[in-house]
């Protein structure tokens, strides 16, 4: 017992000196376990992806400049990986979870990620980004909020709730694969899933009886945020709740110009932050929709999400017709329209107490330009696959980042072209090679029949211009140089482009991807590479202790022996106390 006495006093004591250690940038910790589990979620039983044995996973609830330490341990068959998408990973890409900088996660390993969410706030997601996983779940949301000290631009809401929604099939992500593999499109989605959950039955032919739906339950009068992301595979989808209106407040860590909408569209990989007034009488539920865009409204009529919204003095169930989604069958500018009213709040503090509107983007000189042209999928080698500017992109076996520091040759091809290739299609492993500190503007030209969405890791980028047509050099007298949203995804509708900026401040190697999980899947992605050519810079942190190795580096990686891999980056004498508290914790399963 004196054994135990002694350890416990050890314990505060150590404790004592890591509050201290990090008191400037608290540590905030998660363990994942990844498993698969059983669901049914639209009435049909089936493999899904849990964390922690729930469908989707936690949420990662943190605050600006947090350091983040999320210990992962992969007990799927194949190899993993978590991909933090939005958040920027400043100095470090070596934390960003794509094939294009990590080694997966082997079956039966344990991995740890490190990261900052260095100046930033806002709404997000994270998700397995190897094969195909996240059609089979895995996802969650994730929330940065502001610090104390810097204000939000609206009253603090009474709660502040998250919703997942996405397009879902009854297969798994292995049957998923294997039908892109073959050559075949996927097809129409067996529905729509609201926080890992079917429909309300609000109609009894469309939707089968003892489905689990998501219930949201507030009380009256109160406002609440909410915090709406579309983690799906690759359909846009209206966001609306019956007889409430959505003011929005923010975007992927953007502070919006508040405005009211009764419904959203909200497109594959986005995320939206509404203030959400619960104003109306409570006389019955209401209805929580999400249902497909631009497809024919007949046919998809089982391809749409219902929750129910519960007042907790509600008197009855909802009941009667879904609200209606836009009327705009034959309006195709409605939903650009929408998208281009969405404007960054130029007065509101972001992460920094100065105003979001102080980085004045619309006076930089673009050092560099890229036109980026999507097609309809075509056929490589006998293999269908999609394109980016005739270039099927290739993960290499050996990650771009790592191939950099060990200098591993031929890994991939420094040659991504500014404009779309003439020729015939190719794949390769081709990257853009971005200047460090450069200010590049990215033309996306969607010329496929689906509506794409665009996720570019480690940035915010501005959205600056959108129209339908051919993206030319007159266009430029088009863009927004005053209040542009800065955001990480972004939509282009068919035969339409979108026009970005981006400030190239962030070391590393970043993806640059559709977020349509299917095309991305057969290749419609690319590489920046941001290199500091100064010598002995500090831009970057250094490869971290516990790098996975695979490709042409296998030789290195040694066999893992601990319960678990972990890296934490700070001080000598943080990682020793780090280190004596897991020694502890050890010492008290024994004695304890």
């Amino acid at each position: 017992m004196a054994g135990c006495s002694f350890l416990s006093v050890l314990a505060i004591h150590i404790c004592l000196l890591l509050g201290l250690s990090f008191a400037e940038d608290p540590f905030v910790n998660y363990e994942f376990v990844v498993s698969y589990i059983t669901a049914s979620p639209l009435g049909v039983p089936q493999q899904v992806i849990a964390i922690n044995g729930k469908f989707p996973g936690p949420t990662l609830n943190v605050t600006t400049n947090n350091n983040v330490v999320v210990n992962v341990r992969n007990k799927l068959d194949e190899g993993l990986l978590i991909h933090w998408s939005g958040i920027q990973q400043r100095r470090s890409s070596w934390q960003d979870g794509l094939p294009g900088t990590n080694c997966p996660i082997p079956p039966k390993w344990n991995w740890t990620y490190q990261f900052q969410v260095k100046d930033q706030i806002g709404s997000f997601f994270y998700f397995p980004s190897l094969n195909f996983q996240r059609a089979s779940g895995g996802f969650g949301s994730i929330i940065v909020n502001n610090r104390a000290i810097i204000p939000i631009p609206f009253d603090t809401p009474y709660g502040d709730i998250t919703i997942v929604i996405g397009d879902w099939y009854t297969q798994n992500h292995t049957a998923l694969r294997k039908t892109l593999n073959a050559g075949k499109d996927l097809g129409m989605p067996d529905g729509v899933l609201i926080n890992g959950k079917g429909p309300y039955r609000y109609n009894d032919t469309l939707v089968p009886d003892n489905i689990d739906y998501e219930t949201i339950t507030v009380h009256p009068g109160k406002t609440y945020r909410l915090r709406v992301s579309n983690v799906g595979i690759s359909t846009s989808l209206n966001f609306r709740i019956q007889n409430h209106n959505l003011l929005l407040a923010e975007t992927e860590g953007s502070y919006t110009v508040q405005q009211n909408y009764t419904s959203l569209d909200i497109h594959v990989g986005q995320t939206y932050s509404f203030l959400v007034t619960m104003d109306q009488n409570a006389s019955s539920d209401y209805y929580i929709v999400a249902s497909a865009r631009f497809v024919n409204e007949t046919t998809w009529r089982r391809v749409t999400g219902v929750g129910i919204l519960h007042y907790t003095n509600s008197k009855g169930k909802a009941s009667g017709p879904l609200p209606d989604p836009p009327q705009d069958q034959f309006d195709k500018t409605y939903s650009m329209n929408q998208a281009r009213s969405i404007r960054w709040n130029v007065t509101a503090s972001g992460a920094r107490p100065n105003p979001q509107g102080s980085f004045r983007y619309g006076s930089i000189n673009v050092t560099e330009v890229y036109v980026l042209r999507n097609k309809p999928p075509v056929t490589i080698d006998g293999k269908r696959r999609t394109t980016l500017s005739g270039i099927s992109f290739v993960n290499p076996s050996t990650p771009i980042r790592l191939a950099d520091q060990y200098k591993v040759k031929g890994a991939y091809k420094l040659d991504f072209p500014t404009r779309p290739l003439t020729g015939p299609p190719r794949m390769e492993t081709s990257i853009i090679n971005g200047t460090y500190r450069g200010f590049m503007e990215v033309i996306l030209q969607n010329n496929d029949t689906k509506v794409q969405t665009y996720h570019m890791s480690g940035y915010a980028f501005f959205v600056v211009g959108m129209d339908y047509g051919e993206w030319t050099e007159n266009s430029r007298g088009t863009y927004n140089k005053w209040d542009g949203i800065a955001r990480t995804t972004a939509q282009v509708y068919p035969g339409a482009w979108t026009a970005i900026l981006i400030s190239l401040d962030n070391v590393g190697v970043w993806n640059l991807r559709t977020e349509n999980l299917d095309s991305w899947y057969l290749g419609q992605e690319t590489y920046v590479r941001v290199i500091n050519p100064e010598p002995n810079n500090k831009t970057e942190f250094p490869i971290p202790d516990n790098a996975l190795f695979c490709g042409a580096l296998s030789r290195l990686q040694k066999p893992q022996h601990i319960s678990f891999a972990t890296s934490v980056r700070g001080s000598s004498r943080q990682n020793f106390l780090v280190g004596l508290v897991l020694m502890l914790s050890a010492l008290f399963s024994i004695f304890g």
